[in-house]
């Protein structure tokens, strides 16, 4: 956990969120507006407001991995996936769900991770991309052909390298943002730059353009 993160504990179940991981994307407030309640004047976050498991529904739908929580009903707290899914948003980041495995972080099961190259936060997404105006499609080409994995969870290692790619290491499956299948495999290199003419795969523009990733 980061020095952002809040905790917000309840009868049932405790929220903690992250704010230096969060993007935004509004899946908290619209999911559940009793619990998660937006511009709010105070605490935003109220536990008591909803069943541990309808938090638990909507936590799992927070892409950045900013919110997680904890039961302390007895219920089941959150498990790794059954795929390993990396989903290219369109005009944004790299949504990761899968037992993740950050260099230099904890382990985690969601997380945003920047492909615009801007972010203040790298490797992670601070929503910069917005004020970059960061243009790259969230539909690549699909992968001729697409292979088949016979084991599609298990750890994913992300692993940022210096001044370059995002290398991905485990079985995992890249998707567009619809859910379309890009790519099934146990390895791939994925642009952070911001600049690769084959995204969301590096094809070595960061070298050309001196990209600087210092930090990630």
């Amino acid at each position: 956990m980061s020095d952002k993160t809040r905790e917000y504990r309840g009868t049932a179940v405790v929220i903690r969120f992250d704010g230096e991981r969060c993007i935004h994307s509004r899946n908290c407030v619209l999911g559940h507006s009793g619990v998660f309640v937006a511009n709010a004047k105070g605490a935003w976050v109220h536990p008591d407001a909803g069943s541990p498991e309808e938090i638990a529904m909507v936590v799992h739908a927070c892409p950045s991995g900013a919110l997680t929580y904890e039961r302390l009903d007895g219920g089941a707290q959150e498990v790794r996936p059954m795929v390993n899914v990396v989903r290219v948003l369109e005009n944004g980041p790299l949504a990761f769900r899968a037992e993740l495995e950050i260099q230099g972080e904890e382990k985690c099961f969601r997380a945003t991770l920047c492909r615009c190259g801007a972010s203040q936060t790298k490797p992670f997404c601070d929503g910069t991309h917005t004020a970059a105006k960061f243009i790259a499609t969230g539909e690549p080409p699909v992968a001729d052909p697409v292979a088949v994995l016979e084991t599609k969870n298990g750890p994913l290692k992300a692993i940022p390298q210096r001044n370059g790619p995002l290398y991905v290491q485990g079985n995992v499956e890249i998707c567009s943002g619809t859910g379309h299948t890009v790519q099934r495999c146990t390895e791939a290199w994925l642009c952070r730059c911001g600049h690769s003419g084959n995204k969301p795969f590096c094809d070595g523009t960061h070298k050309k353009i001196g990209f600087q990733a210092a930090g990630s």
